[in-house]
Order: structure tokens, then sequence, then C-alpha cells
């Protein structure tokens, strides 16, 4: 991936971005640079949480272990 991107913007994020950069006396590149690091370190280091074993069986079924439903008369 290169050095420069390109990113459209919506008038929220625009005026944000403004906010931002008059605030910290950055440029808009600074912020967007710190707010990539941000990201990358609290969204990169955390590993999204699983039940372990889930979709390891192909019944066609999805909520198969979690309604009631389905475990009507189970074991009987």
């Amino acid at each position: 991936m290169g050095s420069t991107i390109q990113a459209r913007l919506d008038k929220d994020t625009e005026k944000a971005l403004a906010q931002l950069v008059r605030r910290l006396g950055w440029t808009p590149s600074r912020v967007v640079r710190e707010g990539v690091r941000l990201l990358a370190a609290t969204r990169l280091g955390v590993r999204r949480q699983r039940v372990i074993g889930l979709g390891e069986f192909s019944s066609g079924i999805k909520d198969l272990g979690s309604n009631k439903d389905h475990m009507r008369g189970f074991g009987r």
C-alpha cells in the first residue's frame, strides 16, 4: 500500500477533522495518522472472543444449541 491515500469524508467527519485541526494545531494528515494509530492500538491487539466449537458441525440449523425449541425432547 502506498504512503498516500485519498478518502471521501461525509459532512460530520469533515467537521470533526476541521475541529481537531484547529484545537490541536496539527495538519489534517497528522490527525488522520494519529487516528489510524489509535485504532490499530485498540483494535488490532484484541482478538474477537468466540465460543469454542461454534460452527464446527454442519447441521444447517444456525441456532441449534441456543434455541430451546430444537432441544425439546432431547435426551428422553
